[in-house]
């Protein structure tokens, strides 16, 4: 289709309705090539990626920045970042009175693509269990509930462009019984009807937004009734799937394959995003991609990867490791062939330097380059899904790049509470280490010793002071000379006086 057929073609839907291309595919569970387009917003050709945010911005990186230097048509927004205040007060954002205040709220650009969520990805696993009504949330100050109302009444303030349905799961269980999957797939149609019912009261000229129905972390047939009903009352009126695992898409309903899916199966490495692209996957949020950021790692890899020596048997890094004294003095770019502002501007002596002087900078030059890796690899996927060699790159890819990142060697930026596991929260120990420190007994008495103190003598003679220190002190005046035998004539003690 010509773009000025797209065009006209998005003009003619609902402003709050994105359209979905499939461009190219073979099969259910097979990789595809797609579009997803929403007017005013630009478009996304897939597989993509989407930013992955903190408190509303991608970690590290302003938005003056964004705007600037990193190449992302779209950026997840969990609402847990926002609500801090809920219930006892109204949360700041809600009394921003402007048209999409989530956007105004965060200087999100215009043509940005906005997905709201509830959960951060990945979620930290909340003590406050979810209820028939209310999800158990973790913010900045503590974890609290949320209700399916009020999440609902959220998202008619804020007017995201899509919104991901709640999803009843209980995150951070190892095992899941019988009876609470059926209560996942009863809670997550009902909250998934709230939403729908609030869309449908919307004014006439009230902004909407499209819905991303989640695809619940269970058997099918566990899930049989909220599917069912998915497909009998709601297909007509979701405009997605968010999918929580992507190895049970088999189990997917043939009537939902035409429709975008957006993963929120945290990959932990570039091999397991090429496996879910693999099965179909159109969108993700990348939580390793700051991870490595934090950790002071460069991203490292390209797809297809280049051709491999016959000569060599082991693999290359998936990234670098800045905090490594190898980099002290190297002026070479962080990365080979990249052309980010990092790589162009910097080496990897300064970067280190920064890393080492915890230079807010250096992160922001990390962060800014791994999303241009990010960016060039899935421009690279997409190429190799159009000349159809995509399962032997990832052979490739496989063969000539280690399965995992590199191990976190230095220490990473601050970091706030909430970005720990649920059960460091009942540790007494702070999460970053303390500016000062006191001193123990024996340093204390290194350092009284070192100004002249004595604390290891009697108490009662402390404040004695001997005839050779008191000798000394007379007589100090110049010009004024005194007979050392004579010296400590007339001098009157207090006590003598009194007596």
């Amino acid at each position: 289709m010509s773009i000025g057929g797209r065009e006209e073609r998005l003009a003619q839907l609902p402003p709050d309705m994105i359209e979905f291309t499939l461009l190219k595919t073979t099969g259910a569970l097979a990789p595809r090539l797609g579009r997803i387009s929403l007017a005013g917003r630009k478009t996304i050709l897939t597989p993509a990626f989407i930013g992955n945010t903190s408190r509303g911005i991608i970690p590290h990186v302003s938005q003056d920045n964004y705007r600037k230097s990193v190449t992302l048509n779209g950026v997840y927004i969990p609402l847990e970042d926002f609500v801090e205040k809920h219930p006892q007060q109204t949360p700041p954002i809600f009394k921003y009175d402007v048209p999409e205040p989530l956007r105004k709220f965060i200087a999100l650009p215009e043509d940005t693509l906005l997905v709201l969520g509830a959960r951060r990805n990945p979620p930290i696993p909340s003590p406050v269990a979810n209820t028939n009504t209310e999800v158990g949330l973790s913010t900045s100050v503590g974890f609290k509930s949320m209700s399916s109302e009020y999440y609902a009444a959220a998202v008619r303030k804020l007017q995201p462009d899509i919104v991901i349905g709640l999803a009843d799961i209980p995150f951070g269980q190892e095992s899941v019984g019988t009876k609470r999957k059926d209560k996942m797939s009863d809670r997550t149609e009902l909250w998934l009807r709230d939403i729908i019912a609030r869309k449908s009261t919307l004014d006439k000229g009230e902004k909407g937004w499209s819905i991303f129905a989640p695809i619940l972390p269970i058997e099918r047939d566990l899930q049989s009734w909220y599917l069912e009903h998915l497909l009998e009352d709601m297909v007509d009126k979701i405009s997605g799937l968010a999918i929580y695992d992507t190895y049970l898409l088999d189990d997917l309903p043939d009537q939902l394959h035409h429709l975008p899916r957006l993963s929120f199966h945290a990959p932990a490495s570039p091999h397991e995003l090429l496996r879910q692209v693999s099965l179909g996957i159109d969108l993700f949020t990348i939580p390793f991609l700051a991870d490595a950021t934090d950790a002071g790692i460069v991203l490292d890899f390209t797809f297809p990867p280049p051709p491999k020596e016959a000569s060599s048997s082991t693999r290359r890094i998936l990234g670098i490791d800045m905090w490594h004294e190898d980099h002290a003095t190297s002026v070479t770019a962080l990365s080979d062939g990249c052309t980010c502002y990092a790589c162009t501007k910097h080496h990897r002596a300064y970067l280190q330097h920064l890393l080492a002087a915890k230079e807010m900078l250096g992160w922001v030059l990390i962060q800014l380059h791994n999303h241009a890796i990010m960016a060039a690899f899935f421009d690279g996927v997409r190429a190799s899904l159009e000349a159809r060699t995509f399962d032997a790159d990832v052979a490739a890819f496989e063969a000539y790049y280690e399965p995992a990142l590199p191990e976190k060697t230095g220490q990473g930026p601050r970091i706030r509470g909430y970005q720990f596991k649920s059960e460091e929260h009942a540790k007494k120990e702070k999460k970053n280490p303390k500016a000062y420190k006191r001193f123990d007994a024996d340093k204390i008495i290194e350092l009284k010793a070192a100004h002249g103190q004595q604390p290891n003598k009697k108490p009662e003679m402390r404040d004695v002071i001997d005839d050779e220190a008191l000798l000394g002190l007379v007589g100090m005046e110049p010009g004024v000379d005194v007979d050392p035998t004579t010296q400590l004539d007339g001098l009157k003690i207090g006590d003598d006086t009194k007596a």
